[in-house]
C-alpha cells in the first residue's frame, strides 16, 4: 500500500480506475470490492479510516450500553444474582470503550488496504472536474469512476441560542473521558435513546427532550411505548415528550434549555436531532451539482446525470445506516463491473436496531406505513416471552413482537421485535421479506426447542387462526 500525506506543492498527477472519497464503511466496501475485481483504486480520507460508525457512533455507544445490560441480566437469574456484588466499574467500562474504538487510532486498518493494493491519500478530497479529484497538492484522475462516500454530520436545528452554545454531538457523547454529572439530550430517536440509557447507567443525570408525542417515532407505537417506559422507570431518565425546546443559553458553567416555560440545566447538551449529508466543500459545483443536500441517485447509486459518479451511504439520503451503505457499495461496484442492476433490499425497507433495553429491531414497514401504502396489511402480534427460551434469556424484560403481513399474498412486509437482545432475531425476518417466503411456507421452517426462535411458531399459529 502507498500512503500519501498530501502537501500543497508541488502538484503531481496519479491515475486510477476508481477514486473513492471517504473511508467510512461505504467507502471501504466500494474501494475493497473494486480492488478485489482487479481495479486500481485510490481511497481519500481526511479523518480516520473506518469512519464515524467505528469510532464515534455505533461501536462506542454499544460498548457503553453493554456492561449495564449484562449486569442487569445476571441480577435477574437465580443462582447467579447471589454471586453478583458491587456496582459497575465505570473506569473499566470507559477503558473497554477505548479499546473497542482502538483509542481513535486507525493503524490497524492499513493491513487490508495494503493486501488489496489500495493507495490511501490522507487529506481533503475535492472534485475539480469530470473524473478528477484534488487532494491538497495531488491530482487523482479516475479513468472509470468516482464514488462519493463522505458520510454525514450531526444536524443542528434552528433553536434560538443553540448556535452560540458549546454543544456535544455524537462524537463528544461517545468518546468523552469522564462521566458527565448531568446531560440534556435533544432528540429521542435511536441515538438519543441509546445514549440516554448508556450514560444514566454510568451515573449521569439525564434529561431527554422529544418534540413528538413519543420516542422512536418512525417505529411501531408499541416499540416507542416500551422504550419510553424503560427509560423512565428503569433508568431514571427525565423524559419530556411532546415538548419542543424554545431556546438554549449558557449563562455560566451550565447550559440552560427553556421549554414550555420551564428552565432545565445540565453540564452538557447533546444534540441528537438527525444527520445531514457531507456534500458541501467537496467541489460538486465544479461539475454543476448544488452542494449541501443529499445526492440524488438511481437504484444503482449512480448520481443522476453522471454515469461515472456514484454516491453511496449517508450522502445520498436514501437509507442512512452503516449496513445499507455497505450494501449500496456492493450494488454500485457490481454495476460498474457491468453486472445486471439488482437492488432488492432497499425498496423493501432497511433492517434497523435501536440498542436500548428493551432493544427494538425492525425491518420493512410498520402496520401504519403498509396500510398508508395501499397494502391490505394485518398485524400478527406475539409476546417476546411467549417461547420456552424466554425462561432462560431476558426473563422479566417486557417485550412485544409483530409481523406485518399482506393478507392477500401471505407475504411479510414488515417485522418489529421489542425485548431483551432481540437484534439477532431480525435477520430471519429480513430473509423472509427479501426471499418473499409466504407465511404458509414459513410454518415448515421448524424452530428448535427450547430457543427463543420459537417466536416464529407463535406467529405461524396466529396466522393460521386468521385463515
Amino acid at each position: 500500500m502507498v500512503l500519501h500525506h498530501c502537501t500543497v506543492d508541488p502538484v503531481s498527477i496519479h491515475e486510477f480506475d476508481v477514486v473513492v472519497l471517504g473511508a467510512g464503511p461505504a467507502g471501504e466496501v466500494f474501494a475493497g470490492q473494486s480492488a478485489d475485481a482487479g481495479l486500481k483504486v485510490a481511497l481519500v480520507e481526511q479523518g480516520l479510516v473506518a469512519g464515524e460508525c467505528s469510532y464515534y457512533a455505533c461501536m462506542p455507544s454499544k460498548a457503553l450500553l453493554r456492561p449495564a445490560e449484562a449486569l442487569d441480566e445476571a441480577r435477574r437469574l437465580p443462582g447467579v444474582k447471589e454471586a453478583v456484588t458491587g456496582q459497575l466499574n465505570v473506569k473499566a467500562v470507559l477503558e473497554r470503550r477505548d479499546e473497542v474504538i482502538h483509542h481513535l487510532d486507525d493503524s490497524d486498518q492499513m493491513g487490508w488496504l495494503e493486501e488489496r493494493g489500495i493507495e490511501l491519500f490522507r487529506g481533503t478530497g475535492v472534485i475539480a472536474g469530470e473524473r478528477e479529484i484534488r487532494v491538497d497538492g495531488e491530482v487523482l484522475v479516475a479513468n472509470r469512476a468516482v464514488a462519493i462516500a463522505t458520510g454525514s454530520s450531526a444536524s443542528i436545528p434552528p433553536v434560538p441560542g443553540l448556535a452560540e452554545t458549546p454543544i456535544w454531538n455524537n462524537r463528544q457523547a461517545t468518546t468523552t473521558e469522564e462521566v458527565p454529572e448531568s446531560l440534556i439530550i435533544l432528540g429521542a430517536g435511536p441515538v438519543g435513546c441509546e445514549l440516554a440509557q448508556a450514560w444514566s447507567t454510568l451515573g449521569t443525570e439525564v434529561t431527554l427532550f422529544e418534540p413528538e408525542d413519543r420516542v422512536l417515532v418512525h417505529e411501531e407505537a408499541f416499540a416507542g411505548d416500551l422504550v419510553d417506559q424503560a427509560l423512565r422507570e428503569k433508568y431514571g431518565v427525565r423524559l419530556l415528550t411532546d415538548t419542543a425546546v424554545d431556546s438554549v443559553s449558557c449563562p455560566d458553567s451550565e447550559i440552560t434549555v427553556t421549554a414550555g416555560g420551564n428552565d432545565y440545566s445540565a453540564a452538557h447538551l447533546l444534540v441528537a436531532t438527525g444527520r445531514r449529508p457531507r456534500t458541501d466543500r467537496i467541489g460538486l459545483e465544479s461539475i454543476g451539482i448544488d452542494s449541501g443536500g443529499p445526492l440524488e441517485t438511481d437504484d444503482c447509486y449512480r448520481v443522476k446525470g453522471y454515469d461515472w459518479l456514484f454516491a453511496v451511504g449517508d450522502v445520498n439520503g436514501r437509507a442512512p445506516l452503516t449496513h445499507m451503505g455497505k450494501y449500496q457499495s456492493w450494488v454500485g461496484v457490481r454495476t460498474l463491473l457491468g453486472h445486471e442492476p439488482d437492488n432488492r433490499a432497499e425498496p423493501l425497507g432497511s433492517p434497523r436496531v435501536t440498542f436500548t433495553n428493551p432493544q427494538v429491531a425492525a425491518v420493512g414497514k410498520t402496520l401504519a406505513q403498509a396500510q398508508a401504502g395501499g397494502i391490505d396489511a394485518v398485524a400478527i402480534d406475539a409476546s417476546a416471552d411467549s417461547s420456552a427460551g424466554a425462561s432462560f434469556v431476558g426473563k422479566g424484560i417486557e417485550g412485544q413482537c409483530r409481523l406485518v403481513v399482506d393478507r392477500s399474498s401471505g407475504l411479510i412486509v414488515g417485522a418489529t421485535f421489542v425485548g431483551f437482545e432481540v437484534a439477532e432475531w431480525l435477520h430471519a425476518a429480513t430473509v423472509a421479506i427479501v426471499g418473499q417466503v409466504p407465511m404458509d411456507e414459513l410454518r415448515h421452517a421448524v424452530a428448535a426447542f427450547p430457543t427463543r426462535s420459537e417466536i416464529w411458531l407463535r406467529f405461524s399459529e396466529k396466522w393460521e387462526v386468521r385463515q
